[in-house]
């Protein structure tokens, strides 16, 4: 899409005539719209939609439309986002030591299969910094022990407001982020594998190994408070054989987390994600 556009993302009581009054704002207007996808969750009683249209012949400014949609929102009592495809994400990409995830991320940025911009690399230990400079991207060794957590992560979220990073990417960063960093930069994505929590802690390759596992999974989510229980953006699985060795299992685990994470941080780039309570809404 070269056009211009405007994302809406809306999550509001379900009631009829919403999608009527969502469209006829835009067309009185002169927007053109290209994407609608709506859902209602009849459990939570709430309607769900995600419009884009083209802003080339609208009639608002970037900066009229917020106040002028206001109204619509809070009659409906809506709870709601407006994006627009000038404006580039940045991300910051926490690390601690593999780097299956960060490399993927970074090729898949330079060959623009995910728009965004990648600053920075926060790290707890210093192995992937060579690959942050053969990038060029700048990189922050900030080692964390559960005496200085609090002050490092102080240290980091003043490191996120200096890079003005919109999206952390929690790329095998192997520490708990704590709930005052979540409050503080809510918007984090993690990937983990699918053992937790039957494997959870060290060696989950080989333990899944002993037990017979026949599926590895992964999963992209949200960080919240509660450890790898946030909002489920993405997941996926493939099969195991009887014949695969514990290294063929590493393997397709750094595989999917590689493919799951990309497309969940792609979703969320592209703002097709609509999260409510503790679900998600994925409109792909």
């Amino acid at each position: 899409m070269t056009k211009p556009t405007a994302t809406l993302l809306i999550a509001c009581p379900d009631r009829k005539g919403l999608v009527a009054l969502l469209a006829n704002f835009i067309a009185s207007h002169n927007g053109n719209i290209i994407h609608a996808d709506h859902h209602t969750d009849f459990t939570a009683g709430l309607f769900l939609s995600r419009l884009e249209w083209q802003l080339d012949d609208f009639d608002l400014t970037t900066e009229q439309i917020i106040p002028a949609f206001s109204e619509i929102a809070k009659d409906i009592q809506a709870n709601w986002q407006l994006h627009f495809s000038h404006q580039i994400r940045r991300i910051a990409i926490f690390v601690s030591r593999q780097d299956h995830c960060l490399l993927d991320l970074i090729w898949r940025q330079q060959s623009q299969e995910i728009r965004c911009e990648i600053p920075l690399i926060i790290s707890n230990h210093q192995n992937l910094k060579p690959l942050a400079a053969q990038y060029g991207i700048d990189f922050e060794y900030i080692p964390i022990t559960k005496d200085n957590k609090a002050i490092q992560e102080a240290q980091q979220l003043e490191i996120l407001n200096k890079y003005k990073i919109d999206l952390v990417v929690l790329a095998k960063y192997m520490q708990i982020v704590s709930q005052d960093f979540t409050i503080a930069f809510p918007n984090l994505i993690n990937i983990h594998h699918s053992f937790l929590p039957a494997f959870v802690g060290a060696n989950p390759y080989e333990r899944a190994y002993e037990r017979g596992v026949k599926i590895i999974g992964a999963t992209a989510h949200y960080v919240t408070p509660d450890l790898d229980a946030g909002p489920i953006i993405e997941q996926d699985v493939v099969r195991v054989s009887h014949r695969d060795e514990v290294s063929d299992l590493v393997r397709k685990g750094k595989d999917l987390e590689r493919v799951v994470l990309a497309r969940a941080v792609r979703y969320h780039l592209q703002n097709r994600v609509l999260v409510y309570g503790n679900r998600t809404v994925v409109f792909a």
